[in-house]
């Protein structure tokens, strides 16, 4: 228990005090601006590139993983998609919000950060590839879902397009790809860039953590949805057990691989939910009381998830012998 503390208490503490700050400071939301964009154009595609670049090449298309844990947020998705529908009697546009909640964890601010502090190297691969897909996966089905429950006709090629445009220009994604290149040819650049590269990958957890914090602090509850309990289950509780089961039915992975997965997928709502939400003016207000509700219980949920895994109690395969 004390190893988790030790482990939980600065990751989640760099949240608090972030959020402690937005409370006190009273600083206007705009000043983020710059350390918003140095976190998700500078610090973090720095530290996917490290982590992929550094990875043997036939790690990287681990398929039966990237299908395991793809498809496993789908259907913490479509559950989520369904029960805030039924739930919350709207219509398919804040369905699809609703399922973003339910689906689309903190993998960008949150995932690096914990699952590397928790287990290690060994989980930079499947981190990035989990955020990978589980970002194109958001990325088509919230865009072509607004645009079906939109008021207009349907724009098949002008959705496609922009799902398209979202996935690749993606600065993460474009981090990742340049990574993947140079695992393949097993290039390092140059010292002085190295070192460049590796400070600013340095800087991306607490940073991204203590921008957390301060945008939650920001924005504040007003409207608590009735379906809020029944989308948090799903994003904390639900999507775990799917990534768990679903991956010890589909083969044998290592256990840093799986455990790696069951993190990432008990993260809080993404605050691209809120982002997306306030795109498409639907849901703005209960998106992001859920975030910061999700937020704070996953102190406990994920903490707990620690606890289990750092003890041996949770088996790596949930059907093995």
């Amino acid at each position: 228990m004390s190893s988790v503390t030790t482990l939980a208490l600065p990751f989640f503490g760099l949240i608090f005090l972030g959020f402690s700050c937005g409370k006190l400071a009273r600083l206007p939301h705009d000043g983020l601006a710059w350390l918003n964009f140095f976190i998700i154009y500078v610090s973090l595609p720095c530290l996917f590139y490290k982590l992929i670049a550094a990875t043997p090449f036939e790690q990287l298309s681990n398929w039966p993983f990237i299908i395991g844990t793809t498809l496993s947020t789908g259907a913490a998705f479509l559950i989520a998609l369904g029960g805030g529908l039924w739930l919350g009697r709207g219509g398919l546009r804040e369905g699809a919000i609703q399922g973003a909640l339910g689906g689309y964890a903190n993998v960008g601010y949150m995932g690096p950060g914990l699952t590397l502090a928790a287990l290690g190297q060994g989980a930079s691969v499947p981190t990035a590839l989990i955020f990978v897909f589980d970002c194109a996966l958001m990325f088509s089905a919230v865009p072509f879902l607004m645009a079906l429950g939109g008021s207009g006709k349907l724009k098949l090629g002008e959705t496609v397009l922009y799902v398209l445009v979202r996935v690749f220009t993606h600065p993460f994604n474009i981090a990742t790809i340049i990574g993947v290149i140079a695992a393949y040819f097993r290039y390092q650049p140059p010292a002085a860039i190295d070192t460049m590269i590796t400070y600013l990958k340095d800087a991306a957890a607490p940073c991204a953590l203590f921008v957390l914090g301060v945008t939650v602090a920001l924005r504040p509850v007003k409207r608590v949805a009735p379906e809020a309990p029944f989308l948090l289950t799903v994003k904390l509780v639900l999507h775990p057990l799917i990534v768990w089961c679903m991956l010890s039915l589909i083969g044998d992975f290592d256990p840093v691989w799986v455990y790696t997965a069951i993190l990432m997928a008990s993260l809080p709502p993404a605050l691209n939910v809120f982002v997306m939400a306030q795109q498409y003016n639907v849901y703005v207000e209960r998106a992001s009381a859920g975030i910061l509700i999700g937020t704070v219980v996953s102190v406990a949920t994920v903490t707990g998830l620690l606890v289990l895994i750092t003890s041996g109690a949770l088996p790596a395969n949930l059907f093995a012998p």
